[in-house]
């Protein structure tokens, strides 16, 4: 194949282009991006890095904050737990520590179109995933082993709803027999 017009043209190279002034100027207008709502209102521009770190009762470098001896490493394979040293945490780091005591809430869910899915096949097809596998609406065509690990997977998430599911299921079928 023929190659494009232009490519193999020799690129000059710019002599009179100062390009560390260029990348220092870039540098400094970058401002630091701080994601923890309490550190960016704790936060003084006008101070280092270590003094606001310190004056909301944090670590610069958690190595020199929380120590690690030797014989501890080399006994039992593992980290010793040692107190902090430094500032007692100002208000800002108590804050801090009452946000992250909070439990956090799950966020997992499936997708509406999987619980369809799963939700039909069981209906219509009960605990027979060979029948699943073959079935019309299995459009990924799922083998029987995905298809049961899918529904096993809706069972964790939503055990409750999978338990009144399938004793709503059970009146239908004792009435057609």
């Amino acid at each position: 194949m023929p190659k494009a017009k232009g490519k193999t043209r020799r690129h000059k190279y710019s002599y009179n282009l100062n390009r560390k002034r260029l990348y220092r100027s870039a540098r400094r207008r970058a401002a630091p991006r701080i994601a923890c709502s309490h550190i960016r209102h704790a936060w003084d521009p006008h101070k280092s890095v270590a003094q606001n770190l310190a004056e909301m009762g944090l670590a610069e470098d958690p190595n020199k904050a929380v120590p690690i001896p030797k014989k501890v490493l080399v006994r039992k394979g593992l980290a010793g737990t040692a107190p902090l040293r430094g500032e007692v945490p100002s208000q800002h780091g108590a804050e801090m520590e009452l946000e992250a005591s909070l439990p956090e809430k799950k966020s997992n869910t499936l997708s509406r179109d999987l619980i369809d899915y799963v939700r039909y096949m069981i209906q219509n097809h009960g605990e027979n995933y060979k029948e699943m596998a073959r079935d019309e609406k299995n459009y990924y065509q799922d083998t029987p082993k995905q298809i049961k690990r899918k529904i096993n997977v809706y069972k964790n998430f939503y055990p409750e709803e999978y338990k009144n599911f399938i004793a709503s299921l059970k009146p239908e079928k004792m009435e057609v027999q």
